[in-house]
């Protein structure tokens, strides 16, 4: 190698980089690492990325579906609709930690692969559906089908990039969810059109196209798909970006370098008590509080902002193009605050942050709503959404961050979607019909959640300042003592 592979690049959390004396075991150049880095960038972050897009696709394109007579035709009411949407989000709070078990032994490019292809085949059945009971059944079973999804790609996509790079590529993987948020309804004003085609309706023609995407995307992952820096190659093809012996060294032996414990993707086993020891570290708690009370008014928002704009007076094709202006929005705010957080390294500040400018514009909202038109009540709605999931990615990265190894991560980061998913599944019931179109009342309840959230997130913060100033105090040697949290 060359003289600059004297020193090898090390990250601690903190994001600062090391260098060891070049009698270590491992050198390598700068330039070396950034070329095997920028491979998984190319190859496996895109792809997870794909799979979470094709799945917010499935499950946003009901609120399409409603402006296009969905509801009329298989004659539900919105309390059905809510309750078929409680239905999916139970379904992934269910199997949420199973799934992602059984993902850690069989690793992402087979259950990940898998997974999509299912989800896709019951996305395309709900064709079919014509009556109440139909409509249940097939939420639910999207809740089955999309378990596990966001843990075990988060955990694929630490098993590659250091700590101090992960902040980053969960943002670019969120992007997937609200980018799906966002192409959604433009993705439908097309696809509705074909209404009466085939004899099929356009809420059919929506599921259908949709649902054979979804497919087509499991087919990528399936050919392209690397497993982890042990084994790169994809199941059914060399894959489109090859990892040299070098990439593969290099790859594994930073993680390694990262962290006490950095376990490949493949084949990994979490024991029952890593799993009951996780689920019983309190003072993570408060994270999962604060994700659930704000995250669960990002669930009427996804269902019911094109039929809100609807029912401003707009036609149906200019309701579903102006609900994706605040969707799209947000992809900007979430990119922000991600930047935030990296570049200060305060994770929990940016979580903090990205909640109160969420909730200054639902309290906008609320207050603004009932004394202006049309334009400016869309104006507000779009405020709204482009602030609701802004704080989401970085405060993934906020509780990835604090944890030991790898097996306490995967864990952690599935508490934490369940967490998500079960907010999103109480706050089904915060728009109600009688409370349409305005829903003051929802927003109200909003406001409450989010406050509460914000007090969650300042606790967490408060529980890691005062272990870290324990630590620094005793200088204990003890790891599980020694431990300092990122803030």
């Amino acid at each position: 190698m060359s003289d600059l592979s004297n020193e090898k690049i090390v990250y601690n959390t903190a994001g600062a980089d090391q260098s060891l004396g070049s009698d270590d075991e491992l050198e390598w150049t700068q330039e070396e690492e950034l070329k095997a880095r920028r491979k998984v960038d190319a190859s496996v972050l895109p792809l997870l990325f794909l799979g979470l897009l094709v799945f917010q696709l499935d499950r946003m394109n009901l609120a399409s579906a409603l402006t296009a007579g969905f509801a009329t035709n298989i004659h539900i009411n919105q309390s059905t609709i809510n309750l078929g949407n409680q239905l999916m989000f139970m379904g992934i709070v269910v199997l949420e930690i199973p799934f992602n078990l059984i993902l850690q032994r069989l690793g992402p490019r087979k259950w990940i692969s898998a997974q999509v292809c299912v989800f896709g085949f019951i996305a395309i059945m709900q064709v079919f559906v014509k009556s109440r009971s139909g409509f249940l059944a097939s939420r639910l079973f999207l809740g089955f089908s999309e378990a596990g999804y966001i843990p075990g790609a988060s955990y694929t996509l630490s098993c590659w990039y250091t700590k101090h790079e992960l902040a980053k590529r969960i943002a670019i993987l969120f992007f997937g969810m609200f980018g799906g948020n966002a192409l959604s309804p433009i993705l439908a004003t097309g696809i509705l059109k074909l209404a009466g085609r085939g004899g099929l309706n356009g809420w059919q023609w929506l599921f259908l196209t949709e649902g054979l995407f979804t497919i087509f995307v499991s087919s990528m992952l399936v050919l392209f798909l690397p497993g982890s820096p042990e084994t790169p190659r994809p199941l059914l093809s060399p894959g489109l970006v090859h990892f040299s012996n070098t990439d593969r060294y290099i790859l594994k032996k930073r993680l390694e370098l990262d962290g006490p414990e950095r376990n490949g993707a493949d084949g990994a086993r979490i024991p029952l008590r890593t799993v009951w020891k996780t689920i019983m570290h309190y003072k993570r708690w408060p994270h999962y509080v604060s994700t659930f009370c704000v995250f669960s008014t990002w669930s009427p928002l996804t269902t019911y902002t094109p039929s809100i704009i609807l029912a401003l007076g707009f036609n149906r094709t200019a309701a579903n193009a102006l609900s994706a202006v605040g969707a799209s929005l947000a992809l900007l705010v979430v990119f922000c605050i991600a930047y935030i957080s990296d570049k200060t390294n305060k994770r929990g500040l940016a979580v903090i942050l990205g909640q109160t400018l969420y909730l200054i514009a639902l309290i906008v909202a609320y207050s603004v709503q009932p004394h202006v038109g049309k334009w400016s009540r869309w104006g507000l709605w779009t405020l709204v959404n482009a602030f609701a999931v802004g704080y989401h990615p970085s405060h993934n990265s906020w509780v990835q961050l604090n944890c030991k190894d790898s097996g306490e991560r995967s864990i952690a980061v599935a508490m934490w979607v369940m967490s998500a998913i079960s907010g999103l599944m109480v706050g089904t019931q915060y728009f109600q019909g009688r409370d349409a179109p305005r829903y003051q009342a929802g927003l109200r309840t909003m406001i409450i959640m989010v406050s509460v959230g914000i007090a969650a997130a300042l606790v967490q913060e408060v529980i890691y300042i005062t272990h870290n100033r324990r630590v620094k105090k005793s200088a204990s040697t003890d790891n599980s003592e020694a431990y300092v949290y990122a803030l």
